[in-house]
């Protein structure tokens, strides 16, 4: 019997690993950019991941069929949610690095442009995990979207007068 549960630790051990090994990367650049962090200084979406992969692994045996990567990508987006918007664990203190492409956003556009527009979430289950509307979700994503449209656009360039020839 011991050797059983022995054999079972052990393929679940690997499993888990070779799941980390193919999903950390893009869990961590999802986090990086929620927190909108710069890629190279990133201990807040570093804590994140950590923490969605510890929750990952302690359901591991309980997912049965489950995606383990929608597992940790809920769990990161959730705690995310949980620390921006109530200040639990500060992570929505800080500010967001001023070279982050999400930087002018809010964190709740933030986590909802990164899980619609990178992670590929359907509205609908956007809305369910955060406990908004479909219509509150698609109003933010839209809001999101329209402040990075008009701040990469910006001010027109000031052009200097042609000299004209005599």
């Amino acid at each position: 019997m011991r050797q059983r549960h022995a054999s079972q630790a052990t393929r679940r051990d690997r499993e888990f690993e070779a799941f980390v090994a193919g999903a950390a990367g893009r869990l961590l650049h999802t986090a990086t950019l929620l927190t909108a962090e710069a890629p190279d200084d990133n201990p807040r979406a570093r804590r994140l991941l950590t923490l969605s992969l510890a929750h990952t692994y302690a359901c591991w045996d309980r997912l049965r069929g489950e995606d383990p990567y929608d597992r940790a990508r809920q769990y990161l987006a959730t705690r995310f949610a949980r620390g921006a918007w109530h200040h639990h664990g500060g992570l929505g203190r800080t500010r967001p690095h001023p070279a982050s492409p999400l930087a002018p956003l809010t964190p709740q556009e933030r986590l909802i442009l990164v899980l619609r527009l990178y992670e590929g979430v359907a509205e609908e289950q956007t809305a369910a995990l955060l406990g908004l509307s479909a219509e509150r979700v698609r109003a933010i994503c839209h809001r999101a979207t329209t402040t990075l449209l008009h701040r990469a656009r910006g001010p027109a360039p000031a052009t200097a007068p042609k000299a004209v020839p005599s």
